[in-house]
């Protein structure tokens, strides 16, 4: 099968930051499906892993990674029952194993949802990381209970990205929150403001703008650019016994005591430790994708999608990383094969 990956950890402009390559078509067993991928999306996970998955090695082997995708269930494994030949389905993947930049994929099923009848491959592309992310920070680690939270403060930084646009709508849609997201330019503040958010404020006047629109304190808070800069900012702005959330941590160590005072709560959100460790509830992913896939042919939710890329190549994911890398991308760009 075909397959793009890389052996050196290298800019993305060198010419074999990534490397096309023939790879032997995998073969599904337990739990596993083999699916036959036709689209794809690039997120930042991705040129991060690519960035120092092999730093001061070559590896004899070429790393395959990526791993939202869309595909067709070509194989089931003894142990698979949830899904059968011929399902159109969509994932975000497994981080420790071989990604979606190739022709074909092993995927458990317990994280595999049905892909939504009423968007195209690539617009079902967009969802999956993302909306796992958003959905798991919402209502996994705050708790949102959209019968009795109804009305509370959102404030998401950076909402014009990936996560920030599906977590808009979640939000907003789903747990009935008042969304205040931030962006600072005109094309992200007007993607916000499409997506749903009450409120676009500006980043680099945090306190000021939250203050103009009448929302000096917010009830929950959910970091989707940089916990380490916005660290002692959050720890103001946060009501008592409010809930911090962030999908980016901190390269050094946080001052918890900030959060002392006001009883507030901090999570991380990581939407692959489920898979990562196995976890007794891991299937959970499974009836997240499939309440996404409903919301979204409901027309509850609408796709993030924004740009598409034609083709499984090596320069269509040069450039995919080259716009993540950018961090000025809106909403989601896919690769459609």
């Amino acid at each position: 099968m075909k397959a793009i990956g890389f052996k050196q950890s290298l800019p993305i402009t060198e010419e074999l930051s990534f490397i096309e390559f023939e790879a032997e078509k995998p073969t599904p067993s337990g739990h596993d499906l083999l699916v036959k991928v036709v689209a794809n999306s690039v997120n930042p996970v991705d040129y991060k892993i690519r960035q120092n998955a092999a730093k001061d090695t070559v590896l004899d082997t070429p790393k395959i990674i990526g791993w939202d995708a869309v595909g067709t269930v070509e194989a089931v494994g003894d142990q698979a029952s949830r899904f059968k030949v011929g399902d159109e389905v969509y994932y975000a993947g497994d981080i420790t194993r071989s990604g979606s930049n190739a022709e074909y994929q092993l995927i458990d099923e317990r994280i595999v949802g049905f892909k939504p009848k009423s968007l195209t491959v690539a617009e079902a592309a967009a969802i999956p990381l993302t909306g796992l992310t958003a959905y798991e920070a919402l209502f996994d680690r705050i708790r949102v209970n959209p019968e009795t939270d109804q009305g509370k403060t959102l404030l998401i930084l950076a909402g014009a990205g990936g996560v920030g646009s599906i977590a808009i709508q979640l939000a907003k849609q789903v747990a009935k929150l008042t969304v205040i997201a931030t962006a600072s330019r005109p094309e992200t503040q007007s993607w916000c403001k499409e997506m749903g958010a009450d409120f676009v404020v500006n980043h680099y006047h945090l306190k000021d703008e939250l203050k103009a629109i009448g929302h000096p304190e917010v009830n929950y808070i959910l970091d989707c650019v940089d916990m380490q800069a916005y660290w002692e900012t959050a720890a103001e702005i946060i009501k008592p016994q409010g809930h911090i959330v962030s999908i980016t941590g901190s390269p050094e160590p946080l001052n918890i005591n900030l959060l002392k005072n006001k009883s507030v709560t901090f999570s991380m959100e990581f939407m692959y430790t489920r898979s990562m460790f196995q976890t007794d509830d891991m299937d959970k992913q499974y009836d997240i994708l499939n309440h996404i896939a409903g919301l979204l042919d409901a027309g509850t939710l609408k796709t993030t999608l924004t740009t598409t890329l034609k083709g499984l190549t090596a320069d269509n994911l040069k450039q995919a990383h080259q716009m993540q890398e950018s961090g000025k991308t809106i909403g989601k760009t896919v690769i459609e094969f």
